[in-house]
């Protein structure tokens, strides 16, 4: 689980990011003449956060791209460069958003092996806590293209909803459907 955790969560896909970019410079030419050390080859130095914001830049050279490249890697980098980082940002959050959409739609499915909800008409909502799915169009755009995807018509069971504290909203109702079956 922890392995499926680190795929699709935030904390992580800054830092699967910055892995790909340091390997693509060791075994190509990223960077130009890139020398190890500086902040590329520091863990979790990239944040999630840094990616969203190189993912939504519209400008024709790629400015905030650059910006972030240069003030939180500590390397420069041409439009080219720029370009590349750009869709390996995007690979990495199509990769988690997908492989999220297809952990709901795998527990949805083991729920409607039991309940048979969407065969009676019913709806299944699924709530979603965090700032990568609140904050974050693109994870949000990817998941849900893998729920169209995998689900089909019976996409339109699920409902999504962003929901605050689901951690311990959930762990209330464990506490409360566990009291009323042990009594």
């Amino acid at each position: 689980m922890k392995l499926y955790e680190k795929m699709v969560s935030g904390m992580y896909l800054g830092e699967i990011v910055r892995r790909v970019l340091l390997q693509m410079c060791e075994t190509s030419d990223l960077f130009g003449q890139f020398v190890p050390g500086g902040n590329l080859s520091k863990p979790f130095v990239l944040k999630t956060e840094h990616l969203n914001k190189m993912q939504e830049d519209t400008t024709d050279d790629l400015q905030t791209v650059g910006l972030v490249l240069y003030n939180i890697l500590e390397v420069e980098a041409n439009l080219q460069e720029r370009r590349r980082v750009v869709e390996v940002c995007d690979t990495v959050v199509k990769r988690g958003g997908r492989l999220a959409g297809a952990g709901i739609v795998a527990i949805v499915e083991k729920i409607e092996e039991e309940t048979k909800r969407m065969d009676s008409g019913k709806r299944t909502v699924v709530a979603m806590d965090g700032s990568l799915y609140e904050n974050y169009p693109q994870y949000q755009q990817y998941m849900e293209e893998a729920l169209v995807e995998l689900l089909g018509y019976n996409r339109s069971y699920i409902a999504i909803e962003h929901a605050k504290d689901v951690s311990g909203l959930g762990a209330a109702l464990l506490a409360a459907t566990n009291s009323i079956y042990s009594t």
